[in-house]
């Protein structure tokens, strides 16, 4: 009978399950994804069923190979309480395998989490060291608040015992317990004297990461190290970094002939750290980097690794300027290496530098320059913004050739940002305006399509204010186009320029050094009919074109009846804009002639733009603010400045309005414009154009272009002087807009009442973490639909714990009524860190908009 039983017994027994090995060869096996799903769905129900049985003999197999199956990415959540009974298991091995699945498989959101403190406290306390080790890791992965305030003591109490493989664990655990809760940074303190006078290099290393967070958390804990007198952190850290130098070898910490490299580069980030705006500290790690710098074998990379760390501790402390031109040499042989790597962290790092030791990083211009003909891209945009960097009065000339040459042959993508920082230069540091002429016309004709606006804008502005070289400008100009009119900023900026200055075009008028241009008025309009009939060109160079042609109308004298037929070429366009303007403008020629040399007289000079503009169309385009302005004449801008400036004054900026010209328009300019934009109300609109730097979307125009003048202006309507109503008396909320670490953002809102489009918003940033934000910045972008000005913030630091905010108001301007969308950006340092956060607000209540 008892056979019987036995044999019975055996046959209802469930078979062993595979071992690991086997199912990852079962796994690999798998041809298809859904034939590897099958056998992992297999797997997972054995395994669940053993887990019913209360298998304990295969317990630690099973949950091994779940952590397998968790790794590829299928769910084994249900394997977590295995992982607790495994940790239970009096065996290292079970417990091995539970700890291991404990940090995979848990984390602080699952309840589960909490019962495995119980079992790390009893673990921590151990007396073998392999099984205390497994709790501390596991510690480090999983800690949540709670746990670690729990068991902060435990570790503490470790950081202290005589076994150094325990302290280098305690040390790393304590790292990540102050990194979730730096409240308890202060239990670990005391501590910390005692781990830098450990001769274990584990014990060193992980004491110095400890060190290194708390620094990095907390600005008063830089302040103990610095100041301790008990333990004086700064010459500890220079015995450990001489000592590491001039060891001999040692084969337990030697890396390609250097000693312990990573022990060296810790050390150099935490003197860093405590450096930084010391003098003290910084004199007392001075030799010590200039030894290090001069001692570290440079033909492996970890001797690279270790001056990298050098130039950035010189950089970032008070250290001497000969200390620094050292740096700075140490990254120009970077720049000589053959590694790419090693050239592109000198050329980022330079970058950075730049500013610390301007005169030492320009004897490395050379070398900058040649990194331009690197292959690699990311090497060539790295040098491409340091050589902008370097531009100064004295190299400008050799730094824009060499610029130019790049700007012939770099990738496309590069080519926007290279001609437009290449046209600020110029204007910043040009030798006299007609070697700025010439540099800007030459990036306009060798970058092509990929100039961006503001360079077309720039060079118009620049020909206006050069007088004596408007001839040379505007010829140069026209032979660029009539060899060339597919390239349309060149289209744009020629037309413009030929457009006002036409008359100076041809044989008779004499320019210093240069050839004068055989050409007809015929040549002239042929060139501008190819560009205005071409399908290549945009409605953008469209407009320019026959707002030219009109011009000439009044500078050419012998093709009146194909400059009629040119304008009137778009009369039946299905462009609103094009069919507009050719009407409007054939119109000045039947029944308005008299009145038409006066409207297309010369522009007056265009004043600099300011950088500091209180309000721009985001995004807008820039030649529809030219194309605005190019036929507006000098009465027309003189006119009833006031209204412009109530604008401004409205937005907290200065007044644009142009100065009155001594040129006068014929009398009759009033009555015939009303007789030729028929019976049009007139009241209460302002005949002065609106700034140009007003201007958003379709082209506003005075008289000639975009809307008739006698309508109201919408803008002066929009934005005129009615007060803004107050945000809670027409019950709109408040809202948070953003939220991370302490740092709250909140909005409020003013809206002007109808038919105004302008919010009026007030940006509030608080700081309830124990730390204040230094150097806070707040910026904001909205679609180029909007229009937004940024009025100047209370302050730039936001004091910690709520006990105070920074202000700033923001302006919106929605003409066109839709939900409002705006992306933040805010930079603060904290603890010396420098920190850059963002976000998107999408939010706004409907009110604004409605």
């Amino acid at each position: 009978m008892n056979t019987v039983n036995t044999i019975l017994e055996k046959i209802n027994k469930m078979p062993a399950p595979k071992r690991l090995r086997d199912l990852i060869r079962e796994i690999r096996s798998a041809r298809t994804a859904a034939e590897e799903r099958s056998v992992v769905n297999k797997e997972c129900a054995q395994i669940r069923d053993c887990f019913k049985e209360e298998d304990n003999t295969y317990r630690c197999r099973n949950v091994a190979k779940l952590l397998y199956i968790h790794m590829l990415g299928y769910p084994a959540h249900f394997g977590q309480l295995e992982c607790l009974k495994l940790i239970a298991s009096p065996k290292f091995t079970d417990k091995r395998i539970g700890y291991l699945g404990a940090m995979l498989l848990l984390d602080e959101r699952t309840d589960v989490h909490l019962l495995v403190t119980n079992c790390l406290k009893n673990d921590l306390g151990h007396q073998t060291q392999y099984i205390a080790s497994l709790a501390l890791c596991t510690l480090g992965n999983i800690c949540s608040v709670e746990m670690s305030r729990d068991l902060a003591g435990e570790v503490e109490k470790m950081l202290k015992s005589s076994n150094a493989y325990l302290k280098k664990k305690s040390a790393l655990c304590a790292l990540c317990i102050v990194r979730k809760v730096p409240d308890l940074m202060e239990m670990f303190l005391p501590a910390t004297r005692t781990l830098l006078n450990e001769k274990n290099h584990g014990v060193l290393l992980a004491a110095v990461c400890l060190i290194t967070e708390m620094c990095k958390l907390s600005i008063d804990a830089v302040n103990h190290f610095r100041k301790d007198e008990f333990m004086e952190v700064v010459p500890q850290l220079v015995r450990i970094l001489k000592n590491l130098i001039m060891a001999g070898y040692s084969p337990e910490h030697d890396v390609s002939g250097v000693s312990d490299p990573f022990l060296q580069v810790r050390i150099l980030n935490l003197l860093r750290l405590l450096g930084k705006g010391d003098a003290e500290a910084s004199e007392a790690m001075n030799d010590i980097l200039a030894q290090v710098a001069t001692n570290t074998e440079t033909s492996k990379n970890v001797g690279h690794a270790i001056l990298y760390e050098i130039v950035l501790t010189i950089m970032g402390i008070e250290s001497e300027s000969g200390l620094r031109v050292l740096a700075v040499n140490i990254l120009g042989r970077f720049l000589l290496n053959s590694d790419k790597n090693i050239r592109y962290v000198a050329l980022n790092t330079l970058l950075r530098v730049v500013h610390a030791d301007y005169n030492a990083v320009q004897r490395h211009r050379s070398t900058i320059v040649d990194c331009l003909k690197d292959p690699d891209v990311s090497i060539k945009k790295r040098a491409m913004e340091l050589c902008f960097a370097l531009i100064n009065q004295n190299n400008i000339r050799g730094m824009a050739k060499e610029l130019l040459s790049f700007l012939e042959k770099c990738e496309p993508e590069f080519k926007a940002d290279c001609c437009s920082n290449l046209v600020t230069a110029s204007e910043k540091y040009s030798p006299n305006r007609r070697w700025h002429i010439d540099t800007v016309m030459k990036v306009l004709t060798t970058a092509g399509n990929y100039v961006r606006d503001d360079v077309v804008s720039t060079l118009v502005q620049l020909v206006s204010q050069a007088d004596s070289l408007q001839a040379y400008a505007v010829q140069n100009l026209y032979r660029a186009m009539r060899d060339d009119i597919s390239q349309q900023p060149l289209v744009q900026v020629a037309t413009w320029c030929i457009g006002e200055y036409g008359d100076q075009l041809f044989a008779g008028t004499s320019i210093e050094d240069s050839e004068p241009l055989d050409a007809s008025e015929e040549d002239v309009l042929n060139v501008l009919e190819r560009a205005l009939v071409n399908n290549n060109s945009t409605l953008t160079s469209k407009e320019y074109v026959i707002t030219a042609i009109l011009k000439l109308s009044t500078r050419f004298s012998s093709t009146q009846p194909k400059i009629q037929k040119l304008i009137a070429f778009y009369n039946r366009s299905t462009s609103v804009e094009l069919q507009q303007r050719s009407v409007e403008y054939s119109t000045l020629f039947s029944t308005q002639d008299q009145m038409r040399s006066g409207l297309l007289e010369k522009m007056p000079v265009m004043e600099k733009t300011r950088v500091d503009e209180p309000m721009l169309a985001n995004g807008g385009e820039k030649e529809d603010d030219l194309l605005n302005g190019g036929a507006a004449s000098p009465a027309t801008q003189t006119q009833q400045p006031t209204e412009s400036q109530n604008i401004l004054d409205i937005l907290g900026g200065p007044s644009t309005a142009t100065p009155a010209q001594p040129a006068q328009p014929p009398k009759s300019t009033g009555g015939e414009l009303l007789d030729l934009l028929g019976d049009i109300d007139m009241s209460g609109s302002s005949a002065g154009a609106p700034p140009p730097m007003m201007m958003g979307g379709p082209p506003l125009m005075d008289g000639l272009m975009g809307m008739p003048a006698a309508a109201p202006n919408p803008l002066l309507d929009m934005m005129g002087s009615q007060p803004l109503v107050n945000g809670n008396e027409n019950s709109i909320p408040d809202i948070v807009g953003f939220e991370k670490d302490g740092l709250s953002l909140n909005f409020s809102f003013e809206k002007a009442p109808p038919p105004s489009t302008v919010t009026t918003m007030t940006v509030t940033a608080t700081n309830s973490s124990p730390n204040p934000l230094l150097e806070f910045v707040f910026q904001a972008a909205v679609p180029k639909s909007f229009q937004l000005q940024m009025l100047s913030p209370s302050g730039n630091i936001v004091p910690p714990s709520n006990s105070g905010s920074v202000t700033q108001i923001v302006k919106v301007n929605n003409p066109q009524k839709q939900p409002i969308r705006m992306r933040l950006r805010m930079a603060y340092t904290v603890n010396g860190v420098p920190v850059t956060e963002q976000g998107e607000v999408s939010n706004f209540p409907p009110v604004l908009w409605q």
